[in-house]
């Protein structure tokens, strides 16, 4: 059984050394849909909240939302940290509570304090579902993402592998030491 949910993400970035209209730098709605794939939970009769899907999903993607996200090698890069250090606001500022965890993988990292992200291809809408896999391929069973950015859309199915515990009264993922986060229920 699949259970899916949806993310909408606000973010500008641009296509580098692109030879098109996508070369400047310019803003996207992006729909992302994440499903999940595993047996019913028969202790809530569900695969996964899809609730608790999108807040464990929004929990490391607000990184991308209200975002910059721009190439490693772009020169734009040092331009706009250097404005952002001038200005006072690279390191955060106290209206900065939209953010995540920094994180650092080897297709991207974030930079929650100045709403970066930086990625080591351009980001595409292919290029957000493999950033967006490698970062939650472990704390869901994704079986499909599709991604929307503009009139521009990709969708990729993925086989699921994880055996996550879960939660029979809730059904959500049991932490390390198997205890609900959310109801505090201890296997």
């Amino acid at each position: 059984m699949i259970s899916f949910t949806e993310l909408d993400l606000q973010y500008a970035h641009r296509f580098y050394n692109f030879k098109g209209e996508a070369q400047y730098l310019h803003g996207h709605t992006g729909k992302l849909i994440i499903e999940v794939e595993d047996s019913i939970n028969k202790g809530v009769n569900m695969v996964f909240p899809c609730n608790e899907i999108k807040k464990t999903a929004w929990n490391i993607l607000q990184n991308f939302d209200h975002a910059l996200i721009l190439r490693e090698d772009d020169p734009l890069l040092p331009a706009i940290l250097k404005v952002y250090e001038t200005q006072g606001i690279k390191n955060g500022t106290p209206t900065n509570k939209m953010k995540g965890p920094a994180f650092k993988t080897e297709l991207a990292t974030a930079y929650p304090e100045c709403r970066l992200v930086v990625t080591k291809e351009t980001m595409t809408v292919e290029g957000m579902i493999k950033i967006v896999y490698d970062l939650l391929k472990d704390k869901l069973n994704i079986s499909k993402l599709t991604f929307y950015s503009g009139d521009n859309a990709a969708s990729q199915e993925f086989t699921t592998r994880n055996n996550i515990e879960r939660c029979p009264l809730c059904g959500i993922a049991l932490n390390e030491n198997g205890v609900c986060p959310k109801c505090g229920y201890k296997k």
